[in-house]
């Protein structure tokens, strides 16, 4: 079960630097489509075809989000599902006892006159 934790864990954080970077490659709505990948759109249609990368970028990023939160949801059951949550101290046997505190009947410092 902890390898396939494990698993779940490294595709949600691959998925997850996938969709940061594939939102910081798509260009705003006034920016150069070619910037990214050169000086100009025919570079950007060289990589990614006659449709250019607006497309390309698009279905990438949604197929980076659609794995993050499917790992996100399959983290949540598995940990909503599991017996066993955080640390469990029930069964700790101590080695020694704790040494006693000392009594003192007297203060360990002297009280204060008070004037009159």
């Amino acid at each position: 079960m902890e390898a396939f934790k494990t698993l779940i864990w490294i595709i949600n954080i691959i998925s997850a630097l996938a969709v940061v970077v594939l939102v910081l490659l798509q260009h705003g709505k006034g920016a150069d489509a070619g910037a990214t990948f050169g000086s100009g759109s025919g570079s950007a249609q060289g990589v990614f075809g006659s449709a250019g990368n607006a497309n390309f970028l698009s279905r990438s990023t949604a197929v980076a989000a659609t794995f993050f939160f499917a790992t996100c949801m399959a983290m949540v059951y598995i940990h909503t599902h599991t017996t066993k949550h955080g640390l469990d101290f029930s069964n700790v046997q101590q080695t020694r006892q704790a040494p006693k505190p000392v009594s003192n009947t007297e203060p360990s410092a002297p009280v204060p006159q008070q004037q009159k």
